[in-house]
């Protein structure tokens, strides 16, 4: 063990499947460096080699066709090693062995950069917190903070808990989560995410979720299952191994008949070991998640990948994938305004005094004490509006009447002020008709509205809709750009839906959907002959998300649910992230045909080669790895890839 782990100390690799390359390596420098010849030592320091690399080879194989009753690649490789013996050529076999193990070690240096960005987020990982309980600072263990709990995070620290800031300002740098580098300035109300690092003073958050189910641990989660073994086409070495063997004795053996030197039947089975399959989709699918993984995309298999390069529509949910999931006054209709547009004059003086800031402010006076979505998204809004001016405070309210269903009524500065539906103005006598064409307007459009009273007449109207992520638009247009038609599946009204699809650009609309809907749907789409990935965070989508060719879901705003069943997550919740990864996706399997026709070709340029005798086993072994090694380069160069920005 010890000797193992020296000789992994002196490479500066990690003690595994690379140690019998590690050693053989190691024994032939220090070889070289004591300025022995071949001749010189009693053994010849191939043999180092070919014990050390070759002979799990040969293991490996056997046991594949004794065990498993199963002809791998390490078959033909076998078949290499043994002739080469045979011949005497023990050089050409101890290359052929570490040449192999040499092009292993590549594929798990490859293979690594994937697991790099996980490993910083798990060494990120704070064990403890500062937990603020009954007014003293507590250090606990991170897994005890409960949500709700108020969390402490000091200057240079990195952010336990998902949740929601309650006292402070700062900048936190979240690259390593979301791929950002520029740091984000974060104040009260806003969300931060486990993992992120606190880049200026202290501030105090209120923790949404446990340890176990942050932002951080579904990341971790997430890329330990992303094995790009699981890829169909990483197995197209091992599926073709029965055809390659065949092939390479037939042509080893045509070699003997045509010249009648077993040395050209060596050189043939030498060429025909398999190392550009074994290496042309393992390192390409590595290098294409540990991409993925540093633009903020966690995915889930390498089959996934291949999954997602063959998608030709894109369905996506509304709430929550192409909206931010929580509504917002979108418009404010105002009385005084509309009459003074017209060239009217208002009925009395007081009329002017309520402008849309002077209507937002008496709703949001009302539904400061409200619970409801609507009113809270008022209330937000008027924040929102009173800190970019200078606005007057929000009044308290008195005599505040709660009326579910409808609204809510009360008193604000002397002023009996009444905000809620149509129907409930109209019931306490309130005319409506001059604000009813902006409602219409607004309700054809999916939104909801708040009409607001003072005093017994209608001094406006507020419209309210779910936020529209602002890259929405731009990623849809990536999308169409690239082959790739959109398509919204959601469970609100058309109206709504309508609305959302005229802003970011979708025409095929399909709305009032139940979640077995949205799976019917995706079941006709894909009875069209597309490849359908579905786009989605809530509960309600991973009956799709689990149905559709492939799914991707919202990892910041999502469901656990809607995670677990997808095959990719944003972090970030960026929708331009959605055509990154299929493009992504398109550009690793484009690397694998290539590293596969690259593998053909020097195949067949050695096997002629060879039989013409132009080829020894010595240099057929390093022509044909020669290609191999360029194999994981071409897959490399993936690693580079970076995201369109606009």
């Amino acid at each position: 063990m010890r000797l193992r782990e020296t000789l992994a100390s002196w490479v500066d690799i990690e003690p595994g499947v690379t140690i019998p390359c590690a050693a053989a390596s190691a024994v032939a420098l220090v070889v070289s460096l004591g300025g022995w010849t071949r001749e010189a030592l009693p053994i010849d320091v191939a043999w180092f080699a070919v014990v050390l690399c070759g002979v799990p080879i040969v293991v490996g194989a056997v046991r594949g066709l004794v065990v498993e009753c199963d002809v791998t690649a390490d078959v033909l490789v076998s078949l290499a090693l043994i002739a080469s013996l045979a011949a005497g050529e023990w050089f050409a076999a101890g290359e052929v062995a570490l040449i192999m193990q040499i092009g292993s070690m590549l594929e798990d240096h490859t293979s690594e950069r994937a697991r790099k960005g996980i490993e910083a987020l798990m060494r990120m990982t704070p064990q403890t917190a500062r937990v603020l309980r009954e007014g003293r600072q507590v250090t606990v263990a991170v897994e005890e903070v409960a949500v709700g709990d108020e969390v402490l995070v000091l200057a240079g620290e990195t952010v336990p808990v998902d949740g929601v800031v309650v006292e402070g300002q700062t900048s936190v740098d979240q690259s390593v989560m979301t791929g950002e580098s520029i740091p984000v300035d974060k104040g009260v109300g806003d969300e931060v995410t486990s993992g992120v690092v606190n880049q200026l003073g202290p501030f105090t958050l209120r923790a949404t979720r446990v340890c176990q189910d942050s932002a951080l641990a579904r990341m971790v989660r997430l890329a330990r299952e992303a094995d790009a073994s699981k890829a169909p086409v990483v197995s197209l070495a091992d599926r073709w191994a029965a055809w390659l063997v065949g092939v390479a004795l037939a042509c080893a053996l045509g070699a003997w008949a045509l010249t009648g030197e077993f040395i050209r039947v060596v050189t043939v089975l030498v060429v025909f070991c398999p190392c550009a399959f074994v290496l042309a989709t393992p390192t390409a699918v590595s290098a294409g998640i540990a991409n993925a993984t540093a633009h903020g995309v966690l995915v889930r298999s390498g089959g996934a990948l291949e999954r997602l390069a063959r998608v030709r529509c894109v369905a996506l949910d509304k709430t929550g994938t192409l909206t931010m999931g929580r509504p917002r006054v979108i418009a404010v209709a105002a009385m005084a305004a509309m009459a003074a547009m017209a060239g009217a004059p208002a009925a009395n003086a007081s009329d002017l005094s309520f402008g849309e800031t002077g209507v937002l402010r008496l709703a949001a006076a009302l539904e400061r004490r409200s619970e409801h979505p609507l009113g809270k998204a008022v209330v937000a809004s008027w924040e929102e509006r009173a800190s970019d001016a200078d606005a007057l405070p929000m009044p308290e309210p008195t005599g505040l009447e709660v009326l579910p269903g409808r609204g809510i009524a009360g008193v604000v500065e002397g002023v009996a002020v009444l905000a809620g539906t149509a129907a409930l103005l109209a019931e306490r006598g309130v005319d409506t008709a001059k604000v009813a064409a902006f409602a219409d307007s607004w309700a054809r459009k999916g939104a909801a509205l708040i009409l607001v009273a003072a005093d017994g007449a209608c001094v406006g109207a507020l419209a309210l809709a779910d936020e529209l992520r602002p890259e929405a638009a731009c990623a849809m247009e990536q999308l169409r750009e690239q082959g790739v038609e959109p398509v919204l599946l959601t469970g609100d009204s058309a109206a709504a839906a309508s609305g959302v699809a005229e802003a970011v650009g979708i025409t095929d609309v399909r709305a009032h959907l139940l979640p077995e809907d949205k799976l019917a749907n995706i079941r006709q789409l894909v009875a069209g002959g597309r490849q359908v990935c579905m786009v989605g965070d809530g509960v309600n989508d991973a009956l799709a998300l689990r149905s559709a060719s492939a799914g991707i879901a919202m990892g910041g705003i999502g469901s656990d649910v809607a995670v677990e069943s997808a095959d990719a997550v944003l972090v970030s919740d960026d929708l331009t992230r959605v055509p990154y990864i299929l493009g992504l996706s398109s550009a690793t399997m484009r690397k694998v045909r290539q590293n596969i026709a690259l593998g053909l070709v020097i195949n067949l340029v050695a096997v002629c080669l060879s039989v013409s005798g132009a080829l020894t086993p010595v240099t057929a072994a390093l022509f044909h790895n020669c290609g191999s090694v360029f194999v994981v380069i071409n897959a490399a160069t993936l690693l580079r890839r970076r995201a369109e920005r606009r």
